[in-house]
């Protein structure tokens, strides 16, 4: 009974309704949540008053860019906004900017080139060299670079050289420590990684820096083990297949190769394909000039490419053969089987990359990824790194 009179007594409490201002601001996102759509509904609550509400200029932002899912048939006006100015491609990405953090600025633009196809972004140079170099610009550069011209495919390439080149940093170092070589401890190395770390070097030359009072050892230098350099180059053979869905396989392929071709160990020679094939073995010095060469999309003729590389294989022992592809043959599959494994028989090594990027996502035949792995080829989706050690295991 008691319980019950407790619960009687806190039932007002519980019930009470919000302050009106905390309960019209509960609104107002609400309305910034759910758009437009939500203004009648809201109307009709005491507590929401629609010409004060609060965001109408991030609600002109957004209602500009995700009104788009809609479209004209459920009322959609192409001079979007509610403010007092109709909102042009430029007005909308200063607001953004002014508006958004960079982590959200980039989600905007993102789904705008992606979703909602606002490609004055990549076809006006000012704007276009607006926006932050990034993967995913590159991505939407490779993909409309067809409509670019003059100044503005001049500064697409660019930006595609910053995206690049940033990328080559990023992955260059490990690239070079995992191929040139086994370790050697009487070589000192440039390259200051975890896996080069002397640890009885390093600890030995530092003694001297014993700290006694706090009974620690302060380390003054680190020391890193070099590399044994292969005298003999091996020869590696990547072939991307440039259809759509291959695209950030493609950037990556593009960009390992462009390393592998400055390193002595190897000599490396890099084509694109669909139903033709297009050597870019020349070009490898500049990956950006490789990158814009790439047109995706179109047919598939894996065994086209595969025959093509047998003619740039002069040593089969010391030939390494990469397939970039998600295996969708064009053509019958039985003639990619025969080629893979001729290849394979003539002495290669065969790795399939089904995706070879930093986020595992792919699309691929799986019944053709386990044949050629029962006929004895390696298969994976793997990271640019972990190609790098792949590569650097076999050599050494």
């Amino acid at each position: 009974m008691e319980a019950d009179l407790n619960r009687e007594e806190r039932a007002p409490d519980q019930l009470r309704p919000l302050p009106d201002s905390k309960q019209a601001e509960t609104l107002n996102r609400w309305r910034l949540i759910l758009g437009d759509s939500a203004e009648e509904g809201l109307s009709n609550t005491d507590s929401y008053d629609a010409e004060h509400f609060e965001y109408t200029e991030i609600d002109e932002i957004l209602g500009y860019l995700y009104n788009r899912e809609y479209g004209e048939e459920q009322g959609y006006r192409q001079e979007g906004g509610r403010g007092s100015s109709n909102l042009t491609v430029p007005n909308w990405l200063h607001k953004v900017r002014e508006l958004f953090p960079k982590p959200t600025v980039e989600l905007l633009e993102k789904q705008a080139l992606d979703r909602y196809g606002l490609t004055e972004l990549l076809t006006d140079k000012k704007l276009l060299e607006s926006l932050e170099p990034n993967m995913n610009l590159l991505k939407n550069i490779m993909q409309f670079k067809g409509r670019m011209k003059g100044d503005v495919l001049r500064s697409a390439k660019e930006i595609v050289r910053t995206v690049v080149e940033d990328l080559q940093r990023k992955l260059e170092s490990q690239t070079r420590a995992s191929i040139m070589g086994k370790r050697s401890r009487y070589t000192p190395s440039s390259v200051k990684s975890l896996r080069n770390l002397n640890f009885k070097r390093t600890i030995t030359k530092n003694l001297k820096n014993v700290d006694r009072v706090n009974r620690r050892l302060v380390i003054d230098r680190l020391y890193f083990d070099g590399n044994i350099q292969p005298h003999n180059k091996w020869n590696v053979i990547i072939a991307v297949d440039e259809s759509g869905s291959m695209m950030d396989s493609v950037i990556y392929s593009s960009v390992m190769a462009s390393i592998f071709y400055r390193l002595n160990a190897l000599r490396t020679h890099l084509f694109i394909f669909d139903t033709q094939v297009v050597d870019l073995s020349d070009r490898l010095d500049d990956p950006v000039d490789v990158l814009m060469s790439v047109q995706l999309g179109g047919g598939t003729h894996i065994t086209k490419a595969l025959r093509y590389s047998e003619t740039l294989i002069d040593n089969p022992g010391k030939t390494i053969y990469i397939l970039v592809s998600d295996l969708e043959e064009g053509y019958p599959i039985q003639q990619m089987y025969k080629a893979c494994k001729d290849i394979m028989d003539a002495g290669c090594k065969l790795l399939v990359l089904t995706a070879l990027d930093f986020n595992g996502d792919t699309v691929y035949n799986k019944h053709a990824a386990q044949t050629l792995t029962n006929l004895g080829a390696h298969v994976a989706a793997i990271t640019p790194n972990e190609l790098a050690d792949w590569i650097g295991e076999i050599i050494t």
